[in-house]
């Protein structure tokens, strides 16, 4: 452990003061690689550069993260929204995951982990994402070009992707109107991918079954927002992944990158400067 003025490479620790950054950076010359501690580094794509080799957390907090998207369409399939709400003994509800049909936007770690998860449950999988190279477990990779297909398709539809201005707003009214009147919502990526508005008309309406979101714009989602009050939306505060759970796979991470770095080996988690994940 050095000094910016002596450093070769900087784990960097604080995601939540990205201005403090290239300061670090100026002050050390000598630094060719950053390390950043999360997979959505949305908040420090603007300090990227081919000066230096970046790498980040993809892939680090894919395991409790998938676990999270598990749990939210098992209590929303299953009525847990409108349940945990009752004061009286209440209709039954409910929807299998057994036999359903998923589709994952993305095709990062989250989705490989999820589709792992979801084999005891048979599902029907369709992942969209960039690149249509087949997946194993999946059935069905498609493009961009194939959204609203796609979510015609899907009794879940899981958000598992990085924020880019290609995936802002992706869940639109457009895309709600797509989806299924009983298909389930989950949000494990950023809340800036869904259209807050256009969500809660959706809601509402009755135009989906519901919504699971770890994540929401704004965020944190402020006392009184419409969503906290509907029986039809499950709102957890940004857990998917939590400190206890990220710090020892993160500590992995580092480290493992530190070992290679020194071996001259291929680095996990690389930077796409040009895409900004």
């Amino acid at each position: 452990m050095v000094d910016p003025p002596e450093a070769e490479a900087l784990v960097w620790a604080e995601p939540a003061a990205p201005e403090l950054l290239p300061e670090v950076l100026a002050g050390g010359s000598g630094i060719k690689w950053v390390q950043l501690p999360y997979a959505g580094i949305e908040n420090l794509t603007h300090l990227l550069d081919r000066d230096h080799l970046w790498t980040c957390g993809k892939g680090v907090y894919a395991e409790p993260v998938a676990e999270h998207v598990l749990m939210l369409a098992l209590a929303g399939l299953r009525g847990m929204g409108s349940f945990s709400r009752a004061r009286s003994w209440s209709p039954p509800e409910g929807r299998n995951l057994l036999g359903s049909r998923v589709t994952v936007l993305g095709g990062g770690g989250i989705t490989e982990s999820l589709v792992r998860l979801l084999g005891p449950w048979d599902c029907q999988i369709t992942v969209l994402r960039r690149h249509r190279a087949p997946m194993d477990g999946v059935h069905r990779v498609v493009g961009p070009e194939s959204l609203h297909e796609a979510l015609g398709d899907a009794d879940v539809v899981v958000v598992a992707l990085a924020l880019t201005l290609e995936t802002t707003g992706i869940i639109d009214a457009e895309a709600l109107d797509a989806m299924q009147t009983h298909a389930w919502l989950i949000n494990v990526g950023r809340g800036g991918h869904v259209v807050t508005d256009d969500l809660v008309g959706a809601l509402a309406a009755g135009d989906i079954g519901g919504a699971a979101l770890d994540v929401t714009d704004p965020e944190p989602l402020p006392d009184g927002h419409p969503l906290w009050s509907m029986d039809n939306c499950l709102i957890t505060p940004h857990v998917g992944n939590t400190p206890e759970m990220g710090l020892e796979l993160l500590a992995r991470r580092v480290t493992e990158n530190v070992r290679r770095y020194i071996a001259g080996e291929e680095l996990l988690g690389p930077v796409n400067v040009d895409l900004g994940y």
